[in-house]
């Protein structure tokens, strides 16, 4: 059983991420699921409470369920999953910063880190956009890329969040 954090973050595609969380918990896994504050004005924490089994994580200063501080004991994973991710959070990944529970607790983990990137096309094809996945690759997360199709704004391009059966498939020998 893989210990798994799902991090969800504001895109249209977070509806799929439940997907991905029924997905990890038919393989056995312990899902734990933190969302931005923006993730829950696409889709509602108890749908990913419910599907995972467990308490959905959103504000860092929430009161903490156990002794340490809910960023440090949510960072004690196998493995850590953001889908999707977008181009704020990808860039704030990328330098470091941890302004929300979801970066401070992937900040502290040391486990591996996945991100599936979900962005308009012309967000995905931005040269910043393309410099912080360069540079998280680099580091040693994995990019689970993004496909081709209809995207949110009307348009059709590259930067359709990969599919969760994909995401799934891709995370299975990182734990």
């Amino acid at each position: 059983m893989r210990r798994i954090l799902l991090g969800v973050t504001g895109s249209i595609a977070a509806y799929k991420a439940a997907e991905l969380v029924r997905l990890f918990v038919k393989n056995g896994d312990e899902v734990r699921v933190v969302m931005t504050p923006a993730a829950t004005k696409f889709v509602a924490p108890l749908t990913f409470q419910t599907l995972s089994r467990n308490p959905v994580y959103i504000e860092e200063f929430d009161r903490p369920a156990e002794w340490r501080p809910e960023h440090i004991s949510l960072a004690d994973c196998d493995l850590a999953v953001v889908a999707p991710a977008t181009a704020n959070t990808i860039a704030k990944l990328r330098f470091g910063l941890a302004d929300n529970l979801l970066t401070s607790t992937l900040l502290a983990t040391r486990a591996p880190v996945a991100v599936a990137p979900a962005m308009n096309d012309g967000m995905w094809d931005n040269a910043a956009t393309k410099d912080n996945i360069s540079a998280l690759a680099q580091r040693g997360v994995k990019i689970i890329a993004p496909g081709y199709g209809s995207l949110a704004c009307g348009s059709a391009g590259l930067g359709r969040m990969a599919e969760p059966v994909e995401i799934f498939k891709e995370t299975a020998p990182l734990n």
